[in-house]
């Protein structure tokens, strides 16, 4: 039903513009790869939203392999060819964050009244206003699984290259970390649908290839690690070391691998100067809750949250505080 009504809005509008989050992961960039198909597909003109200046170390490699595919790259373009070309008949499609604060190019959804969202992130209070469809699905893996199946569902005058699918197997396996968390039966069926349409396997492991100085600086995290309570991990940076956002999130979920942790949160100061918190769980204990009351979010095994105007030592006590109210208020669902 919502590959049909996705369907309906496409031929019914002028061009699809899509976009993801700030600093795209391959989730959100293989996403947005497979809206552009159905786009396609349906005899439309679509574009991806990316920010060239705006793109992180861990989905660098997947941008480059796009741009070598002239036929693929030259439907990125940048926020401020995107707010030139939307107009009241474009649908625009926002995918793998429902935060107007989050996306791409904010101005956007004020241009056009067609709005679609598709995450698989839980809904928070901040969303996008007066959406024309919304296909949340909070137990799905990825968006990029979202969109898999959504794309099996179109006209097949189209069909996936083989980067095109990699990309979206990409986004499946970041997200599930090779397919060990939030992976359920309909995961493993959107990825055999991806392998059978061409998804390399060893590209997907070169697109996730890492330096040694990002090794090393997870690392240094890691190492900082201690037990807060029992299977709780914290980690917390030294003041004046900065960290992106992408080696927090690498070190809470290798935190997550080791012996005895079924939880883990990383504290680290951000180039943009404020207080970053990554963090991870197995599923008995759900982080989303926890990282809200910061006012973050995210998923109930992988959540994040962002603080102003506060130090490492504030943050990480006001995370404890906020950890034992979570066990003794009995907010453990």
């Amino acid at each position: 039903m919502i590959s049909h009504a996705m369907k309906e809005l496409v031929q019914n509008s002028e061009r699809v513009l899509i976009m993801g989050h700030k600093s795209p992961d391959m989730d959100a960039v293989g996403a947005s790869i497979g809206i552009l198909k159905i786009a396609q597909a349906n005899q439309k003109e679509g574009n991806i939203v990316l920010d060239p200046d705006d793109i992180d170390t861990g989905v660098q490699r997947m941008i480059e392999e796009i741009e070598k595919d002239d036929e693929l790259w030259s439907n990125f373009i940048t926020p401020e060819d995107a707010m030139e070309l939307v107009t009241n008949d474009t649908l625009l499609v926002v995918v793998d964050t429902h935060k107007p604060s989050l996306v791409m190019e904010e101005k956007l959804l004020t241009k056009t009244e067609h709005v679609v969202v598709i995450d698989h992130h839980r809904r928070a209070e901040e969303f996008i206003s007066d959406p024309t469809l919304v296909y949340m699905e909070p137990y799905a893996s990825s968006t990029a699984e979202l969109v898999t199946e959504l794309l099996e569902y179109q006209p097949k005058k189209l069909k996936l290259s083989m980067l095109e699918a990699t990309a979206l197997l990409s986004g499946i396996i970041v997200d599930t970390k090779a397919f060990t968390l939030r992976t359920g039966s309909r995961t493993f069926d959107a990825a055999s649908y991806l392998r059978s349409k061409g998804a390399d396997t060893v590209l997907v492991q070169k697109f996730m290839k890492e330096d040694i100085d990002v090794y090393v600086q997870r690392s240094r995290l890691i190492e900082k690690a201690d037990i807060y309570r029992e299977g709780i991990a914290i980690s917390a940076g030294e003041h004046g070391e900065e960290y992106g956002p992408v080696i927090i999130a690498q070190a809470a979920d290798t935190l997550l691998t080791m012996t005895g942790i079924v939880c883990s949160f990383v504290i680290s100061e951000r180039k943009d100067g404020r207080i970053g918190i990554s963090a991870r769980s197995l599923g008995d204990i759900n982080v989303q809750v926890i990282m809200e009351r910061m006012n973050g979010g995210g998923h109930l095994t992988n959540a994040a949250t962002q603080l102003e105007d506060t130090t490492i030592e504030d943050a990480r006590a006001l995370l404890q505080d906020i950890i034992d109210e979570y066990f003794e208020g009995g907010d453990e669902e």
